[in-house]
């Protein structure tokens, strides 16, 4: 499988280096998105001297899951087979990377997500508000997409080349509920979704995650919920082919 490493970063200078050299020697490119840092991040990733890397550069922050849409946009172009997402902060192990593609190269899943809470004492390592969070969210994704997810917020992912051509990136949810939106397009589309455990890895880099994005994240989710509940039971979609707009370094 060609597969293309989509980092999105914002004021990652410290970690971003080591998450870099770490996947790089994985995958055949890397592509960090730096979302309008101010910190030198797309210079440190420059710097861990890793030869499959280019660095595309937003000039101000446009919000998570855009960064991610670009990666993935670049990765269309890049006919990868498959694209797998990791944060900038080093909180995604690694060694976990061959479980997220096992379901993509098996052609069992379109789309494969981490679950930390079902890696074993993943639930411990989460502090408890940050806990109540997570279930929370993945119990209102559940009810809005049908999926069996238990872990909606977690961003190590792997996306296979049906789903990356059949979703329209250009009206990603471009902020902190980028998971969520994208797991309700995936389930309207009828793309397969997996989940794998992955490790919960805490570097020192807190959450940027605010107790103030889930209240919207909340009422996306409970609305979707509501409109597929009262919705006629029909086929899902089928997934259909975006326009292709070009990645702007």
């Amino acid at each position: 499988m060609r597969v293309i490493a989509v980092i999105p970063a914002l004021d990652e200078a410290p970690r971003i280096g080591g998450v870099v050299a770490g996947v790089g020697a994985a995958v055949s490119r890397v592509v960090v998105v730096d979302d309008g840092s101010r910190d030198g991040t797309g210079e440190a990733a420059r710097g861990a001297g890793v030869h499959n890397l280019e660095v595309l550069r937003s000039p101000t922050p446009r919000g998570v899951g855009a960064a991610i849409a670009l990666g993935y946009l670049r990765a269309i172009e890049l006919d990868a087979d498959a694209a797998v997402v990791l944060a900038g902060d080093g909180q995604m192990d690694v060694r976990d990377l061959p479980a997220l593609l096992a379901p993509l190269a098996e052609e069992r899943a379109d789309y494969v997500k981490g679950d930390r809470l079902a890696w074993h004492g993943g639930a411990a390592a989460f502090p408890l508000d940050r806990l109540v969070g997570v279930l929370g969210l993945a119990l209102l994704t559940r009810l809005a997409t049908v999926l069996p997810i238990g872990d909606a917020q977690c961003g190590y992912t792997a996306i296979g080349r049906r789903a990356l051509r059949a979703l329209d990136w250009r009206d990603a949810w471009p902020g902190y509920g980028y998971p969520n939106d994208l797991l309700l397009r995936l389930a309207r589309s009828g793309l397969r979704v997996a989940e794998v455990p992955v490790r919960p890895v805490y570097a020192g880099a807190p959450s940027k995650l605010r107790a103030g994005h889930v209240p919207r994240i909340a009422l996306h989710l409970a609305a979707a919920a509501l409109r597929r509940a009262a919705a006629p039971k029909d086929e899902p979609d089928e997934p259909r082919p975006p326009p292709r707009p070009r990645a702007s370094p």
